[in-house]
């Protein structure tokens, strides 16, 4: 018998299981675990895109959407490796790419700045 090689965030991630994602991460697990050389972001992305370059059909980014919301780090763990954001481009997951860019733009430029700017656009 082959023995499951996944964290149990990373079998979720494999399993494409959200909920259970979401209840390992509300429970304590590492949001930035790295398993077999990828962060469960990293895994997330490769999944994603590759489920739908196999089958032809538009990219789902819940897992992306739920690790980011977690704060899952988009550098590459280690450095020096294929980042969350190049895989996001290598798969062309527009989605993935956004977000993560947002984020990294949002941190870069202080906290909270993008409320300040979404609560500004919504009172015009």
């Amino acid at each position: 018998m082959i023995e499951n090689p996944w964290t149990p965030a990373h079998q979720a991630v494999e399993s494409g299981d959200h909920a259970e994602l979401t209840r390992l991460l509300d429970e304590g697990a590492d949001v930035n675990e790295v398993c077999w050389g990828m962060t469960l972001l990293e895994h997330a992305i490769d999944l994603e895109g590759d489920s739908a370059l196999q089958s032809g059909t538009p990219i789902d980014s819940r897992l992306t959407a739920i690790l980011l919301a977690y704060g899952a780090d988009p550098r590459p763990q280690p450095p020096g490796r294929m980042s969350a954001m190049d895989l996001a481009d290598f798969y062309g997951h527009d989605i993935a790419y956004r977000l993560i860019d947002r984020i990294t733009s949002a941190a870069a430029s202080g906290p909270r700045s993008g409320l300040r700017s979404w609560r500004r656009s919504r009172k015009d």
